[in-house]
């Protein structure tokens, strides 16, 4: 969990020279955002949070000006340790009290239950959920996009630490580890099972998790995630998709890997581009299947992807 970004309070802001006046002002151009009363977020315009970086700043605004530290949950756990949190975005925390702690907090969704000790952890002074509770509470209640794209993540350095690697001894442990975990709740079961069910820590990235569930709605039976190609000078390239009932190529061509200059790994963006398409040519060429790449925009829906895969010749049987 990253501290960053820094939070301040109003006379905080004020030995920094922003008093009253600026501090309106900054409120009504987003620069600076409150997150709980006499808790402040300063917004650089060039690097905004990231919405999981929102989560953790919200969740470190009501540690602040929170008598008892609180014990965060589900989602805003998730965030807490690293995973990707997909969804709507929303102003409010999660916490877990004992069934018997009366009250309500604004900006807070309380959830009644009993946590051990051994499913709690403490960092920079927050408190919240295990990896284990956390993947068991979202499983349970997330909608199953939102708990995929977690789950996924939450799986991936356990049992898909690179690419190759699919170690599905650690998988099924992890799963019947936070199974176990879920089947305490009264709610939410079936749910947890579905969810946890179809995780594979082989995704990459949320827009490959949505993928993956695009996918099977549409009818595609056999999907292989990362799968590896052997390329022209004895290099490994993985494919996000094999499409093997259709004997087709499917990639989430995510922007990420463009913009960010330190996934390019000191390339200019005409080199990546170039080096992708050099790469694509080579898979479809040596293996003589078509291959299809699409965008977030492809997957609002299961028909925006079929489409997108029709226009490469690529259906479901």
């Amino acid at each position: 969990m990253s501290a960053r970004p820094p939070l301040f309070s109003r006379e905080e802001l004020r030995s920094a020279g922003i008093g009253p006046g600026p501090m309106r002002r900054m409120l009504v151009s987003g620069d600076l955002v409150r997150l709980r009363p006499g808790v402040y977020l300063r917004v650089d315009p060039e690097r905004p949070p990231t919405p999981e970086e929102w989560i953790v700043a919200r969740a470190r605004a009501l540690a602040r000006t929170s008598a008892e530290p609180p014990l965060f949950s589900h989602l805003t756990a998730a965030a807490l340790h690293g995973l990707p949190v997909r969804g709507p975005a929303s102003p409010k925390v999660h916490i877990t009290v004992p069934p018997e702690r009366p009250g309500a907090q604004a900006l807070v969704i309380r959830h009644r239950g009993e946590v051990p000790e051994e499913q709690q952890l403490e960092r920079l002074g927050i408190r919240f959920t295990s990896l284990e509770r956390t993947m068991a509470d979202v499983a349970r209640t997330a909608p199953f996009d939102v708990a995929v794209c977690t789950l996924d993540a939450a799986f991936r350095p356990v049992t898909a630490p690179k690419p190759g690697v699919h170690d599905l001894t650690a998988a099924e442990g992890l799963r019947e580890e936070v199974l176990e975990i879920a089947a305490r709740s009264a709610h939410g079961r079936a749910r947890a099972a579905r969810a946890l069910g179809f995780a594979d820590g082989r995704a990459q990235l949320p827009g490959e998790s949505i993928s993956r569930i695009r996918l099977v709605e549409l009818g595609f039976a056999r999907l292989d995630l990362q799968v590896q190609v052997a390329g022209p000078s004895g290099q490994k390239y993985f494919v996000d998709f094999g499409l093997d009932d259709v004997k087709a190529w499917g990639e989430f061509d995510g922007e990420q890997k463009y913009r960010d200059e330190a996934m390019r790994s000191g390339l200019t963006l005409e080199e990546v581009l170039l080096r992708e398409k050099q790469r694509e040519d080579w898979i479809r060429g040596v293996t003589q299947r078509p291959f299809a790449r699409w965008k977030w925009a492809h997957l609002r829906s299961a028909d925006a992807l079929a489409q997108r895969l029709a226009s490469f010749g690529i259906r479901p049987r």
